[in-house]
């Protein structure tokens, strides 16, 4: 088992990794909209959602991975009335062969986020 780390995402806000690899696979913990440099919160669904990417991307990378490596997404939205306008955004990363992909409501959010995504990459 390997624990990913890189610079280009940010840190982790509580005792987790930003993601392991282990067994041909590389789990994501989940990512909330933090810019890396600043630790601060991006504003708006469409602007955290593609924050959230962005940052997905930056460990994926670590690992020597692409979005294309992505089998499975799973995304907890704060408000499901948000749906279309995410998706809009995703689809746009995932053009071709998207990976499967839970997408579910919750009341709340690590520092008051409005999406959350974590993600399972085959290597």
């Amino acid at each position: 088992m390997k624990k990913l780390y890189t610079k280009n995402a940010p840190e982790p806000i509580g005792p987790y990794s930003q993601g392991i690899e282990t067994g041909g696979f590389i789990f994501l913990s989940g990512q909330i909209a933090l810019k890396p440099d600043t630790g601060e919160l991006v504003e708006g669904l469409a602007p955290q959602t593609h924050q959230v990417i962005r940052n997905i991307k930056a460990i994926l990378d670590a690992s020597g991975c692409v979005l294309a490596n992505v089998v499975k997404t799973t995304v907890y939205l704060r408000r499901m009335k948000d749906f279309a306008e995410f998706n809009q955004v995703y689809a746009g990363y995932f053009k071709e062969n998207p990976p499967a992909r839970t997408t579910v409501e919750v009341s709340a959010l690590p520092k008051d986020a409005l999406i959350e995504i974590d993600i399972i990459a085959r290597k």
